[in-house]
């Protein structure tokens, strides 16, 4: 099963037998004074610049969240999509739980947009997936619904049932949904990142849709954070894991995720390897 993304021409395809795709986060203003205070001036230039780096260090879909509390949210998503649109190609996925946002930034959005979230709560799913249908757009489906977290594999597996069902009703085939299993920190509890790992494969085995992952948050509290989310990429991609929004401009992830592609045959004779190899080397030299 593929999920096929789109700005204009330029596509992006998610699926199992296709490379790794990276969702940037970057443009998000949480804990980020200078974005947040660009953002309230009106100044999108910080924005096209997350854009071009994260682009730049290997991301193909660019998450984009602008919101700050008590700023006009809307407006100010709508006005850095098309801030970004004038800087790149890229596919965009659009971060927000308010639903006059995430309609504002769809309305100026020439391509297939991926939309941050949906959780399976009934009023959820009612707000966002009739804009999906409307739009065009793919969506996360994050396991959660008004019973809160699953705790168990199979608990997780039924939600995210219940959101492909739904939006099944709504007009919206499995592909278009990317299912996330929810990674929790290991820190408040060390089996957290193991039941995920196993919902992704049911998931996976179950349903056939596509999944994605907010990486970083299994890593939340702790120490060397990095080495602990790159560890849990590579555990995941073994699950099925065909996409996750995480920093691209970490060396070590772009890394990881390569030579995912290549142990799991999804790199024909090592090409993105070894241009990548050359391309670090080149830089190292300079």
């Amino acid at each position: 099963m593929e999920t096929t993304l789109s700005y204009k021409d330029k596509r992006v395809v998610i699926g199992l037998e296709r490379p790794f795709v990276i969702i940037g986060e970057r443009i998000n203003p949480t804990r980020r004074k200078k974005l947040v205070e660009s953002l309230l001036q009106g100044d999108f230039s910080l924005v096209q610049e997350e854009a071009l780096k994260q682009l730049k260090a290997g991301a193909q879909v660019l998450d984009v969240n602008a919101g700050v509390p008590g700023a006009d949210e809307p407006a100010l998503l709508r006005g850095a999509a098309l801030a970004i649109m004038e800087v790149t190609a890229a596919p965009l996925c659009f971060d927000t739980a308010n639903p006059a946002a995430l309609e504002a930034a769809l309305e100026v959005y020439p391509g297939k947009a991926l939309i941050n979230s949906t959780t399976a709560e009934p009023e959820m799913m009612a707000r966002v997936l009739p804009l999906a249908k409307r739009f065009g757009a793919a969506v996360i489906g994050v396991i959660s619904d008004e019973n809160g977290i699953p705790p168990t594999p199979q608990d997780r597996l039924a939600v995210a049932r219940k959101l492909v069902d739904t939006a099944a009703g709504y007009g919206i085939p499995p592909e278009d949904i990317l299912i996330d299993c929810l990674a929790l920190t290991v820190g408040a509890d060390s089996k957290a990142g193991q039941v995920t790992l196993d919902a992704m494969a049911l998931v996976r085995d179950e349903l056939g849709v596509n999944l994605s992952l907010g990486a970083s948050n299994v890593s939340f509290g702790l120490p060397d954070r990095k080495i602990i989310n790159v560890a849990y990429l590579a555990l995941a991609n073994a699950r099925g894991l065909t996409a996750a929004i995480t920093d691209p401009t970490v060396p070590e992830i772009q890394t990881t995720l390569l030579a995912c592609d290549l142990l799991l045959g999804r790199d024909e004779y090592a090409q993105r390897w070894i241009r990548a190899f050359r391309q670090r080397e080149k830089a190292a030299a300079a």
